[in-house]
């Protein structure tokens, strides 16, 4: 099969990750277990996710000068990534703080993304040639909101599928979901999106209707352990998760989730083998620990699914 193009755009920070068995107090000096670091940034992740799945990737963010630029840079060469469209700034790459809780696997996160809050929709416009030629685009909220809009509208415009992952969770306009052929929430992210709790299959179907009124075409809830619900106007389907061993941390398995749902839609599978796939990729991503680094090839995604 010839590898499928998929367009990320998105933040790149330094994953600073702390492993520790308690969160200190305000005002309290902690001994944690251990530190790490490495990429990170959901769109970086992403990027990343959907080269080992075997597509071709672009990548469209801002660095610094710096060494986690430096990082950023290395890591897109050593995976085959397109950095064409990877610009840079006079201001500090982004970091993340990211607290793991050494007995469950579960994580706390804090993002000052840096300098890829600089790009700017002028800029995106200067990137038409690339989204066209693309299978499918891809981004976040780890970027301005005006940016994340003109893109989907860029991409929308020029008949290329959109995929937008709403993380970090927060209240969007309505206008966006228009432009949003694929939304990507999580149950957090959902909540916030809707109003709605997210705690059942049926409070899930009772939100993706909701975000469906608004004028997106396919939403895909990702529920963790219980894997993902999706729902379109001919389809609904809960997408059991796919286990591939003990859980070590659940840190990047929301980006391994829409980097392999975005290569899987850019092969043209449909709305549930897509999410299936995309349940193998953050199987294997919890079991190790890291974001970028966990992210897992595709011959181990097709064994999973194969034995799954």
């Amino acid at each position: 099969m010839p590898r499928t193009f998929v367009t990320v755009m998105g933040s790149f920070v330094a994953d600073l990750a702390f492993r520790t068995s308690r969160l200190p107090a305000w005002g309290e000096t902690f001994m944690g277990r251990s530190f790490q670091l490495g990429p990170g940034g959901k769109g970086s992740n992403q990027a990343v996710a959907a080269a080992r799945a075997g597509a071709r990737v672009s990548f469209i963010s801002k660095l610094g000068q710096d060494a986690f630029g430096d990082l950023a840079r290395a890591t897109y060469q050593a995976e085959g990534i397109d950095t064409r469209y990877l610009l840079t700034s006079a201001n500090p790459t982004g970091a993340a703080a990211i607290i793991v809780d050494t007995e469950t696997g579960e994580n706390s996160i804090i993002v000052v993304p840096g300098a890829c809050y600089e790009l700017t929709p002028q800029e995106i416009d200067g990137m038409q040639d690339l989204i066209a030629d693309s299978a499918i685009f891809v981004t976040q909220l780890e970027l301005s909101l005006p940016t994340v809009e003109h893109g989907l509208k860029l991409a929308r415009s020029l008949g290329v599928p959109t995929i937008l992952n709403p993380a970090p969770g927060c209240k969007l306009p309505d206008a966006i979901f228009r432009d949003c052929d694929y939304l990507t929430p999580n149950e957090t992210e959902t909540e916030i999106l809707t109003g709605l709790p997210v705690r059942t299959e049926a409070e899930a179907e009772r939100a993706a209707d909701a975000l469906l009124a608004l004028g997106v075409r396919n939403v895909v809830i990702t529920r963790g352990a219980q894997g993902a619900f999706v729902k379109n106007a001919a389809t609904r389907a809960h997408i059991p998760a796919l286990n591939a061993g003990p859980v070590a941390e659940t840190t990047g398995a929301g980006d391994a989730f829409n980097g392999g749902f975005a290569v899987a839609l850019a092969e043209g599978m449909d709305l549930v083998e897509a999410a299936r796939f995309g349940c193998a990729v953050a199987g294997i991503s919890v079991t190790r620990p890291g974001t970028a680094p966990s992210m897992p090839s595709r011959a181990e995604i097709d064994a999973l699914l194969k034995n799954a």
